[in-house]
Formats: structure tokens, C-alpha cells, sequence
């Protein structure tokens, strides 16, 4: 298992930076997928850190859930929202650990939140689906192997990275899913910056 505690330390530490450290601009993969979004409705942020995903969903004219175990990270989300004039509901708990609501969410996002563990992942991700209403749209953009060659961002850890074969299977029986591999130059703050190697998903319950 990953040090949880150490892993909340080094975040705190890292969104208690002046600036944004991924930008307050949404990330671009999710604002590829807004046509997909339905014009109303609840969507829950996975990790949402300074809140950039989670205020860009709230313009959209979501309910918005964000959910994050940094306060460093919250108060800047909430500031984001106040920037932007939306309101986002902001909740400070592990994502291993929530307890995700059952069939809650028209829309359920995961951006880059490669700190987990196998079985931690499992956990997450299992949360996720379950917290998703039928028909509900899955949002999820992840590093790839291929990072471990760019090294612009994510974990470093080769099992805390994300695979196309990795996706279909725990995500088995979703409908629409559509997975797509690309090296891309990325410039999302100071953090994500460069040539990377990511992999998108999109599906339904």
C-alpha cells in the first residue's frame, strides 16, 4: 500500500504553490468530451486537486462534487470557483476510501490521478463505476508505460500507470466505450508540460 500519509503531506505541499500548479484551465481531453455531457445534472471530480476539472464541469451547468484529501489543493478550488462565479461542492476524503454514493452521478471523472496502487485503484475505480447512474458517462485520461520514456509528469511507477487492455477489462460491460492511446505535447500548468504519453477513455454504465 502507499504511505497515504506521506502522499497527503507531499500534495498539501505541492498545491500550497502561489500558482496553479496544472493551470485553471480544464484539462484538454475533458473539454474535448463536452458534447458528450448532459446540460444538466450531478458530476463528481475524482481527485480534484485545485479544482480546474471540477469548475469547468460547474460552467457546463453541472452539480459539481469535488473530491480531494488536499486543503491546499480545496482552498484553491474554492477560489477557482468564486473566480469563475460557480459553485462546486468541495469534500475532503482518500479516494480509496469514500464511500461513493450508489447510481449518484450523470457524470463521473478521473484526470490523472496515478498515485494508487493496484489494489488501491481497484478500489477506486470500483467506486466510481458504482457511483455512476445507469447510462452515466465515465470520463477517465491517464499516463501510459510510454511516460516512463517522456518523464514530463505521473507517478514514475510503472504499476501505477494505465493500459487500453487495463480499461476494457475492469470497465467490461460499459456501453460506447472508446479508448484512444496519443503522445502529445502537453502545457497544463508548470506540472504537465511537454511530450507525453496518455491514454483516453470515455464510456457508459
Amino acid at each position: 500500500m502507499i504511505d497515504n500519509a506521506a502522499e497527503f503531506a507531499r500534495w498539501n505541499k505541492r498545491y500550497s504553490a502561489p500558482e496553479y500548479i496544472f493551470g485553471e484551465g480544464p484539462n484538454y481531453f475533458l473539454a474535448s468530451c463536452k458534447a458528450l455531457l448532459p446540460k444538466s445534472g450531478k458530476a463528481l471530480a475524482v481527485a480534484d486537486g485545485e479544482g480546474r476539472n471540477g469548475v469547468w464541469l460547474a460552467e457546463q451547468g453541472l452539480d459539481v462534487v469535488s473530491l480531494d484529501f488536499a486543503p491546499e489543493g480545496q482552498a484553491k478550488a474554492k477560489k477557482l470557483a468564486q473566480k469563475r462565479g460557480v459553485k462546486i461542492d468541495i469534500v475532503e476524503a482518500n479516494v480509496h476510501t469514500w464511500d461513493y454514493p450508489e447510481n449518484a452521478f450523470d457524470v463521473v471523472v478521473e484526470i490523472f490521478t496515478q498515485f494508487s496502487t493496484p489494489d488501491e485503484r481497484a478500489i477506486k475505480w470500483a467506486g466510481m463505476r458504482k457511483a455512476l447512474k445507469p447510462d452515466g458517462l465515465m470520463i477517465i485520461q491517464g499516463y501510459t508505460p510510454k511516460q516512463l520514456v517522456h518523464k514530463t509528469g505521473g507517478p514514475g511507477v510503472l504499476e501505477q500507470l494505465y493500459t487500453r487492455e487495463m480499461l476494457e477489462s475492469f470497465f467490461t460491460g460499459m456501453k460506447d466505450m472508446k479508448i484512444v492511446e496519443e503522445e502529445l505535447e502537453m502545457h497544463e500548468g508548470t506540472s504537465h508540460g511537454g511530450m507525453s504519453a496518455v491514454v483516453n477513455f470515455t464510456a457508459r454504465k
